[in-house]
């Protein structure tokens, strides 16, 4: 019954991005080019999109989101003003930890319960946190480079599970884009089944030095989130999902760490806020062993 009612989910899904969707050959919007997901996307995927891309792939404690704040820089950002925690943070991600807790909105949450239940795990992609101890333990964070022959990185790939029960939460490609008249911003690309999610976010400084990421827009090529389906023929379906907008404020606490606030909106209406802990890591041995044992178990 779980297996029928996630493929008429997502059979609706693929209809309201037919139905919403402009359709686009791929090489006019470069600034929206990232991966397209098989039926499961799990924890491995990143590898294989290098695999077929010619890309390598390199791994580190020292990796970074971005490879530098500065490619966000134009006529409204300037990476230089911001926190050197923060800024940190983007530039060397992989040494960090992140502690997260939820806040649904109830008017979404059994639209959401439902979505991640039979679509997210089915996927084992997006599985967004229901209740706020649902990530007591922790999660990993795990990011690695795609680079090409140049040295170029393509994309980071960061993924993330949850520490717990080995869940995969996340698994997303970053890097930058320029849509059409606007300056860089922060692109992030989900894979999901044939096609992807993909949410651009224009940088705004803040006076205390923290960083602000926006998901909001009014038109197609605007910042804002892109469902992407692909087509048989190589051409893409494009829904530009004005409704939902997002928020990243990220600002350095008194000691020491870096917080997130993750608001989720749809039409204005406060659907999820994320609130992320972020502290440096302390190398640990055990935290594979423990992932190891939680797959032995399930």
């Amino acid at each position: 019954m779980r297996r029928l009612i996630g493929s008429a989910a997502e059979a609706v899904i693929l209809f309201l991005c037919f139905l919403f969707g402009r359709r686009i050959d791929p090489s006019t919007v470069p600034w929206l080019a990232g991966p397209t997901g098989p039926p499961r996307i799990g924890s491995e995927f990143h590898r294989s999109v290098a695999a077929k891309a010619g890309l390598e792939v390199k791994t580190g404690s020292d990796l970074g989101l971005l490879p530098d704040c500065a490619l966000l820089d134009g006529d409204s950002f300037d990476a230089g003003r911001l926190h050197p925690a923060v800024r940190d943070f983007y530039e060397h991600t992989g040494r960090y930890h992140l502690d997260v807790w939820s806040e649904w909105s109830p008017l979404f949450w059994p639209f959401g319960w439902a979505l991640i239940n039979f679509v997210s795990r089915r996927m084992e992609q997006l599985n967004f946190p229901m209740y706020p101890l649902e990530t007591a333990r922790g999660m990993t964070s795990e990011v690695e480079q795609l680079v090409d022959a140049s040295g170029r990185v393509v994309f980071t790939s960061w993924l993330r599970r949850n520490l717990g029960s080995g869940m995969v939460i996340y698994s997303g490609f970053y890097s930058t884009a320029a849509p059409p008249g606007h300056g860089p911003c922060v692109k992030t690309v989900f894979p999901v089944v044939r096609g992807n999610a993909t949410v651009l976010l224009r940088p705004e400084n803040q006076a205390d030095g923290s960083l602000k990421l926006i998901s909001a827009g009014r038109r197609f090529g605007d910042p804002g989130f892109y469902r992407i389906t692909a087509s048989l023929n190589g051409r893409l379906r494009i829904w530009y999902v004005r409704p939902i907008n997002e928020t990243f404020h990220v600002y350095p606490d008194s000691d020491g760490s870096v917080r997130t606030d993750h608001y989720v909106r749809w039409w204005g209406l406060s659907v999820l806020h994320l609130h992320y802990h972020i502290t440096r890591a302390q190398p640990s041995a055990g935290t594979g062993r423990a992932l190891e044992n939680v797959a032995e178990q399930r």
